[in-house]
């Protein structure tokens, strides 16, 4: 499998993805790994009836991910990926997925999180996943919209935090 792209968004697949993150990628298929909208049949169908024309798109667990990853029948495929939150992108490289680069582009605030920008807001379970993803060589590339800058999101982490 190629990975053409992996992206942190939790809107998934919406204006900004249709018509310029998933023609950048110069993917074949999008894969959505998230565990809860793995299990949301309602949500799962309007995403695929989002995706952009042309694209395939799967939505899938952490588990289910890494077995299509380690198929051989997918081998040639270029995929984007695109992920809600830092934990399932973990995962899915202690699981063994080969991932250099994490585009992040959007996570709301909620309560119990904190703003690192306009766009980003994390809570502690992220931080840690986010900084064990870099230990683990994953550059992470703050970038909400391709027009923005390349910004390494660690030293926002680091910023905010005062570590």
């Amino acid at each position: 499998m190629i990975i053409t792209l992996a992206r942190i968004d939790d809107r998934l697949i919406h204006g900004q993805v249709t018509t310029v993150w998933s023609k950048k990628s110069k993917a074949d298929r999008i894969i959505i790994v998230d565990a809860d909208v793995y299990q949301d049949d309602i949500r799962k169908t309007l995403l695929k009836q989002a995706c952009p024309p042309g694209m395939k798109v799967n939505i899938v667990n952490v588990a289910k991910a890494i077995a299509v990853y380690n198929n051989p029948k997918y081998a040639d495929e270029k995929v984007f990926y695109l992920f809600t939150k830092p934990s399932e992108v973990l995962n899915l490289v202690k699981g063994g997925v080969a991932l250099n680069n994490l585009n992040i582009g959007g996570m709301q605030f909620r309560e119990g999180k904190t703003q690192v920008t306009k766009s980003i807001s994390v809570d502690s379970a992220d931080v840690v996943a986010f900084k064990e993803l870099d230990s683990l060589g994953v550059h992470l590339d703050l970038q909400v919209v391709e027009s923005d800058p390349h910004t390494n999101f660690m030293d926002k982490i680091a910023e905010k935090f005062k570590e």
